[in-house]
């Protein structure tokens, strides 16, 4: 391990300023909500985007030409830290605005929420930084504690009770598993930092040796548990439909931007030098999640749990980036987390969009006729359908065309056929979303609720989706330079 020095110390508080400074407004934040009374916690939530926002601009304030090591080797900054860490704190931003209207409707609106959820953007920003297996875990443990608490956080509901229980048992087992494979992985290479695991594992004949077999095989169970791949995938439809629906966005956007980012530390960066041994585990992962995702959200009823079963097919195209090898594939893999949790934001937002008092709306049929009751939001929920589909000229279009053409260049002609299959088969209950909003007489004609702000935010969200589509070239690129 690297020596720890004054000037080291000195220079990686400079490199970790958002981390740090979005923590202690977290700790603020927590002590002044105390204060307040229920006519006031609104101003928690105030001061919480706008904590956001000051680390966002901080984040874009660093100087990052390569990648910088300090604080002893625990902590690295480098362009893909600062895209992730960037994107993670415009999209919890945008989720808190989102759920505001949804805790006051509900009498729930209470500081816990805000405060869990900047905790767990801490822990997601310091596992993306991670240049340990240390702060790898505990960044990922911070994220996961706070997510726990997140999903009962409101008390009255059993449903969300007994999510949060099936999620930290679930949880807290990967966990365990993955922590057993670092120990692994540390008593065969000798190291904890990630680019000395990386030199040893290139230079020290370890390919194909039986104990980084193993170590790698306990890190893809871990892995693919916070991804939510399958097999490990049992947890995400419970805990998306028994959690508040303000919950469900934040899990099923922020914190899998921080799985992808513990995949590639582990993975590409940690382990390149046994790439072909975790690319075939990689393979089994992708295709059942590709296609099991996708066929069993046709038989589904409830929006959140189709949108469950969608992030399951998602993260299987993502892993496809992955498994190629390849700088193109992991390009591709990082473009396509951050197109699916820019829709994914906007497409859990309608739902809260559409819920009040004592209705959820997260039911399929609670959107028919949304046309008639409103037109631009249909609009909207429309754009963000086709992009899950993966229709040109939609980002989903371009996301899926890149991992698909890293795993032609590795020669997986019919892991690629198995792709753009089971994408017709996705394309199917996307669509009918859309046929619900269009063709449906409307069973519930009340007005559509929502701050001006969180409709405004949630127009834009869409527009965005609309104009990568249009012009994906910017965010290829920024993903290119992240990866060099």
């Amino acid at each position: 391990m690297n020596a720890f020095s004054v000037s080291d110390f000195n220079s990686g508080l400079g490199l970790a300023a958002p981390e740090i400074f979005l923590g202690l407004a977290a700790c603020a934040i927590l002590m002044l909500d105390l204060f307040l009374n229920d006519r006031q916690r609104h101003w928690t939530g105030v001061l919480a985007v706008l904590t956001l926002l000051v680390t966002a601009v901080i984040t874009v304030l660093q100087p990052v030409a390569d990648r910088v090591v300090v604080l002893g080797g625990m902590f690295e900054l480098d362009r893909m830290a600062q895209v992730l860490n960037l994107v993670t704190l415009l999209a919890v931003t945008a989720v808190f605005i989102y759920s505001t209207d949804y805790l006051r409707r509900r009498a729930i609106l209470k500081g816990e929420y805000y405060v869990l959820g900047l905790f767990a953007t801490l822990g997601g920003m310091v596992l993306i930084s991670a240049a340990s297996l240390i702060t790898l875990y505990l960044g990922l443990e911070l994220m996961s504690l706070c997510l726990y608490a997140m999903v009962a956080f409101d008390r009255e509901s059993g449903i969300a009770a007994e999510s949060a229980i099936k999620y930290f048992v679930l949880g807290s087992m990967a966990s365990g598993t993955l922590l057993y494979g670092m120990s692994i992985i540390y008593g065969m290479t000798g190291s904890l930092e990630l680019a000395e695991i990386a030199q040893v594992v290139h230079n020290g004949n370890l390919g194909g040796n039986i104990g980084l077999l193993f170590g790698i095989a306990f890190l893809i169970v871990g892995i693919g548990f916070k991804l939510g791949a399958v097999p490990f995938h049992m947890w995400i439809p419970d805990v998306y439909d028994g959690s508040p629906t303000c919950v469900t966005v934040f899990i099923g956007t922020a914190s899998k931007l921080a799985a992808f980012a513990l995949a590639m530390r582990l993975l590409p960066e940690a382990l390149a030098g046994s790439q072909p041994d975790w690319s075939q585990m990689l393979v089994v992962m992708s295709v059942l999640s590709i296609a099991i995702g996708n066929i069993v959200a046709v038989a589904q009823t409830s929006l959140k749990r189709m949108l469950a079963y969608s992030t399951i097919s998602h993260i299987g195209y993502i892993l496809l980036g992955l498994l190629s090898g390849s700088a193109q594939g992991y390009q591709a893999a990082m473009f396509y987390m951050i197109s699916y949790v820019i829709v994914a934001c906007g497409a859990f937002g309608m739902i809260l969009l559409l819920a009040r008092e004592g209705f959820e709306a997260d039911k399929l049929a609670d959107f028919k006729g949304l046309n008639a009751r409103s037109p631009w939001f249909a609009g909207m929920m429309a754009i963000l359908m086709f992009s899950l589909a993966g229709l040109p000229p939609f980002i989903g279009f371009w996301a899926k065309l890149g991992v698909i053409q890293a795993v032609l260049n590795i020669d997986y002609t019919w892991l690629a056929v198995v792709a753009v299959l089971f994408s017709v088969v996705g394309a199917f209950f996307y669509l009918r979303v859309v046929k619900l909003m269009y063709f449906d007489d409307p069973t519930d004609t009340s007005v559509i609720g929502g701050s001006t702000l969180m409709r405004t935010v949630l127009s834009a969200n869409a527009l965005v989706v609309f104009g990568l589509g249009i012009a994906p070239a910017a965010l290829i690129a920024v993903c290119q330079r992240a990866l060099q």
